[in-house]
């Protein structure tokens, strides 16, 4: 049977290559060369041969006439003519609007159209010397026979599942038997039940090792076929979201026509492409991103002279960012140019108005009246500034999707716009881990690392909120606390190192049970949840599964600190020694001998190892330690001892010859009081510090 529709897999591919071939014309544009060229090349030529393969002429021949202007520059790799790369531009205009006007076709006009295309339905060609038409302001929405694919696979998901359930009973069934056989083959071997001879023993216990076998065999076939029908099931509600990535052509090219339209030259860049999300928020957030961007070439950086004056380079750049923060998305475009000229919207909102003559407005007054419309600084209306109404579309879009905007103006050096919204479908990759009787996902993105530890290391980070990882101390949160469990974590587990806004934090769970792909869903608005948890999934059950927040675990972490500083004597009033840990004998020497004379009682170590085991087993009023020893080096060992509950309080004093930001940056991580630098030795500076500390 003929397929009803001709064009089905034309649209998704056309839509593919048309894709391509945009972002391959701006990176002509910005970097040109004759890999870009071969493969723009490529695209044009793989879909003039689809286009004819469906009958559509019109889409071959644009994309010939694409062919023709990049032929002569394949083996050329100095920029495109202005006047070729513009005619570049057209046309993949034309055909972005030829493909996607096959968008709306139904299967029935589709097979007309195959059959011939009528001549009337054949636009004029456009006027040379109109300027392109703007690109299309929304990303493409996904196919809804695609759409209705991936439905349709997920029923079959969901029924496969049910029919997994029996096999499950099957394997506990074969337990059973398993079970019921070796009593029976005890009681044969004991001879409580007749049929003792060899032959009937050893046939009971081939059977009981058959059933044992093939239950075992059972258990790990079903549990595999779950974990993979968990992992398709992600994927598959994974396809319905969008890839952030699908806008930043636009916006790269509304870029380039704005820099183009004013004589500027703009670099464009773009980061968080891999962020999936709904198609509707994407859409809405690309339509009023598309002012941003254009605002931040027209209004914010200047002409080349302009910037070559401030010392600036002479290309300006616009860089968009896209994030994605527990239960929300930030979409950033920051920009290298002027700022906003406060003096202009103040005297625009004068004559609107909106401002009273000589009241004194301060900067943020006057950027919360730009996200409400009718404020331009540009001079005169032209095709992409000058109307006053890009900002409050940007404020207008955070409104309906519940989110927030904001303007971090530096003048002079830029200006960044921030919109932030609610996300309500979300593809990720998540680590299952157990805590207490809960089964939770995390982010797999945030997660730096998984230390098992001891029942011993347990219990002291535990103790003392903090655990020592590679040379530095972090906070540690057990998550059964976080999520306000009566159990506790005991015994041994594991620790999972997040990082989130630049900070870093260990999170103690019981087990880890996996990966997995996920779509988060929000919470629903009458449930709400702790800051630790940012959303929840469904697993292949059915069944609510919370998704944890990187940045509100972190935070919560980090309410309790490590502490430095604590009593400089014993509980009869005694002064506490100093530990001095060095591996070179000179320098013991010489600070035992400074701190003698300054009245302290000294103990030495030679390293480490050995600096740990006398701190705990006497009571010290301080600590001074070198950072380049044999073993456990001073981070380490500073580090250590801010882990461990009884050491906690003993302030600790780095003195090493390494002079770097890096390392004074590292030991201050590490939990060190103080940081002196050998090659910079001053004893006044040292005994300095030691009565700051030891005094406290």
């Amino acid at each position: 049977m003929a397929d009803r529709d001709p064009l089905r897999y034309f649209r998704i591919e056309a839509a593919e290559l048309v894709d391509q071939i945009s972002a391959g014309v701006l990176d002509l544009d910005q970097q040109p060369g004759t890999e870009v060229v071969a493969r723009l090349l490529r695209y044009a030529h793989t879909l003039k041969g689809a286009a004819r393969v469906v009958k559509q002429p019109e889409i071959a021949e644009q994309a010939h006439a694409f062919e023709e202007v990049l032929v002569p520059h394949r083996d050329d790799a100095s920029p495109l003519p202005a006047d070729e790369m513009r005619e570049l531009l057209r046309l993949n205009d034309e055909i972005a609007s030829r493909v996607a006007s096959l968008q709306g076709q139904n299967p029935g006009s589709e097979v007309r159209g195959v059959e011939a295309a009528p001549a009337q339905e054949t636009p004029p060609p456009p006027d040379p010397a109109a300027p392109p038409p703007e690109p299309a302001e929304t990303a493409p929405a996904p196919e809804r026979a695609v759409t209705a694919d991936l439905d349709e696979l997920l029923d079959a998901i969901g029924e496969a599942n049910s029919r997994i359930a029996p096999l499950r009973d099957g394997s506990r069934t074969l337990a059973t038997l398993h079970r019921r056989v070796e009593t029976l083959g005890d009681r044969l071997r004991t001879g409580r039940i007749g049929g003792d001879d060899a032959v009937t023993r050893g046939s009971v216990q081939r059977l009981a090792a058959d059933l044992g076998a093939l239950g075992r065999r059972l258990v790990d076939a079903v549990d595999q076929v779950e974990r993979e029908l968990d992992e398709v099931r992600g994927r598959a509600e994974g396809l319905r979201l969008v890839p952030a990535g699908t806008i930043f052509t636009a916006l790269r090219r509304a870029v380039r026509d704005a820099a183009d339209a004013d004589g500027k030259r703009v670099h464009f860049h773009a980061t968080g492409a891999d962020v999936r999300m709904g198609p509707q928020l994407l859409n809405q957030v690309s339509g009023a991103f598309l002012h941003v961007v254009r605002n931040a070439v027209v209004h914010g950086v200047e002409p080349e002279p302009l910037r070559l004056a401030a010392g600036k380079p002479a290309e300006g750049s616009v860089t968009v960012h896209v994030e994605r923060r527990g239960r929300w998305a930030e979409f950033r475009c920051t920009d290298d140019g002027r700022g906003f000229d406060l003096d202009a919207l103040r005297r625009t909102a004068v004559d609107r108005g909106l401002l009273s003559p000589g009241a004194d407005s301060d900067p943020r007054t006057l950027i919360d009246l730009v996200l409400h419309g009718g404020i331009s600084t540009s001079p005169a209306v032209t095709d992409v500034a000058g109307r006053g109404i890009g900002m409050d579309v940007v404020r207008d879009v955070a409104d309906q999707l519940g989110g927030s905007v904001s303007i971090d103006n530096r003048p002079g050096l830029g200006a960044t716009v921030l919109l932030v919204v609610p996300l309500t479908l979300l593809s990720m990759n998540g680590l299952l881990v157990e805590a207490g009787e809960h089964t939770v996902t995390m982010p797999l993105d945030a997660v730096r690392r998984c230390v098992r530890l001891s029942a011993e290391q347990t219990s002291v980070a535990i103790d003392t909120g903090r655990l020592a990882h590679e040379g530095r101390v972090v906070p540690f949160l057990p998550l059964c606390r976080a999520l306000h469990q009566e159990s506790e974590l005991t015994g041994t587990g594991v620790a999972i190192v997040l990082s989130a806004d630049g900070e870093t934090a260990a999170i103690g769970v019981d087990r880890l049970a996996g990966t997995t792909t996920l779509v988060a869903r929000p919470l629903p608005d009458l449930a709400p949840a702790a800051p630790v948890i940012g959303s929840v999934s469904i697993d292949l059950d059915g069944n609510p599964r919370l998704v944890l927040d990187p940045h509100g675990l972190v935070a919560q972490a980090r309410q309790v600190g490590p502490t430095a500083g604590g009593p400089a004597t014993d509980t009869t009033g005694r002064q506490l020694p100093i530990l001095v840990v060095d591996d070179s004998l000179t320098t013991r020497m010489l600070e035992r001998s400074i701190l003698e004379s300054a009245g302290y009682e000294v103990d030495l170590a030679a390293s480490g190892e050995e600096g740990l085991e006398k701190a705990r087993s006497r009571e010290y009023g301080l600590i001074l330690s070198d950072i380049d020893m044999p073993g456990i080096d001073g981070f380490t060992f500073v580090a250590e001892t801010r882990a461990d509950p009884t050491l906690a309080r003993v302030p600790a004093i780095l003195v090493s010859s390494r002079a770097t930001a890096e390392d004074r940056r590292r030991g201050a991580e590490a939990g060190a009081s103080a940081y002196v630098v050998k090659g910079e030795f001053n004893q006044e500076e040292l005994l300095s510090h030691i009565r700051r500390l030891i005094l406290r």
